[in-house]
């Protein structure tokens, strides 16, 4: 075999494994930039000392090994993301101001796309999607970093505590105290780990509240908006520290410092195990429309109990695959 012939061939194996391990580090470092510069560096190291891979493991394993150290390294900085209600109260309406935080305070969306491999598996594919969910990942951030690690292996992953001892190169009675610390952590977390009852794929009930919410959007409709929401629905907007709580709240956001957002445009996207969309609202200088936000939405009982709009839209709809302008709505254009 020749040498380049071998060369494609690694090329080939480890993108195999891409975006899995994408999915592991956007768990463990709450940022889909960070993650993909982890499996980057990953790769990197992985080619560089294919040649004393013994096999010993497997190359899936070794991978893990490798994106687990990169990880490790990148938290020694400290830094742990946080959404909007980790670190403030909620405000209300009438104290309601946009104070923007630095972009490494916040947890990052990421499409469903680059961190959830296909699989045949229902079940599997339900762990995985609720595993990258908004509230779960931001209780990861709360762990230390091995103990993060080891609830990942262990309950997300399903490997065996004799795997991820060998992986951390530590004893399997280390892994098992360290996944006990970190369940006991986030059955600490007041509940905030729940994020609703998505089903995958949604079922009826949830698509036509979807269908519903999407009108009330667009036509900016204050009372049917309303009656979808829960009463104590929550609202946030990274890369401003502000959240909002209850309908009343909500709307009155909307209508005030949100009004310029009355006659966007949302399209589907999948973010973080969620329905959500892209949302592109009027531009009066220029005509069409300009991206504003991703929105990840959470639903509970046949009602939108969140909906968190990201804001950076220079970072978020690229990485989304999405234009920063669209000229107008698509029935617009038939």
């Amino acid at each position: 075999m020749s040498d380049g012939t071998a060369t494609v061939e690694l090329d080939v194996r480890l993108e195999q494994h891409r975006v899995e391990l994408t999915g592991y580090c956007y768990r463990m470092l709450g940022s889909s930039f960070e993650a993909e510069d982890a499996v980057q560096d990953t790769m990197i190291r992985a080619w560089r000392s294919y040649e004393k891979f013994e096999g010993r493991s497997s190359l899936r394993s070794w991978l893990y090994r490798i994106a687990t150290n990169v990880c490790l390294d990148m938290l020694t900085a400290g830094n742990k993301r946080a959404r909007p209600m980790d670190l403030t109260e909620s405000t209300p309406l009438a104290q309601a101001a946009l104070a923007p935080r630095p972009d490494n305070t916040w947890l990052e969306p990421v499409p469903d796309a680059r961190v959830l491999p296909t699989t045949a598996d229902p079940a599997e594919a339900a762990v995985a999607k609720e595993s990258v969910r908004l509230a779960f990942v931001a209780a990861l951030q709360k762990l230390p970093s091995k103990q993060r690690a080891v609830l990942i292996l262990r309950e997300v992953l399903a490997w065996k505590a004799s795997e991820v001892a060998e992986l951390l190169d530590t004893s399997v009675a280390s892994v098992n105290s360290a996944l006990q610390r970190a369940r006991a952590t986030l059955a600490e977390s007041d509940g905030q780990v729940a994020e609703g009852d998505v089903s995958d794929p949604l079922d009826d009930e949830q698509q036509k509240l979807l269908e519903r919410y999407v009108a009330a959007f667009e036509g900016y409709d204050m009372a049917a908006l309303t009656a979808l929401l829960h009463e104590d629905a929550v609202m946030t907007m990274p890369p401003f520290d502000l959240w909002l709580t209850g309908t009343s709240d909500i709307t009155g956001f909307m209508t005030t410092l949100g009004a310029p957002c009355a006659g966007s445009h949302l399209v589907p996207v999948a973010v973080n195990g969620l329905p959500g969309f892209a949302q592109y609202k009027p531009d009066p200088e220029q005509g069409g429309f300009s991206a504003w936000a991703v929105q990840a939405l959470e639903i509970s009982e046949g009602r939108i109990a969140g909906f968190h709009c990201f804001l950076d839209t220079a970072r978020w709809f690229p990485l989304f695959g999405l234009p920063l302008r669209i000229e107008g709505k698509p029935d617009e254009a038939q």
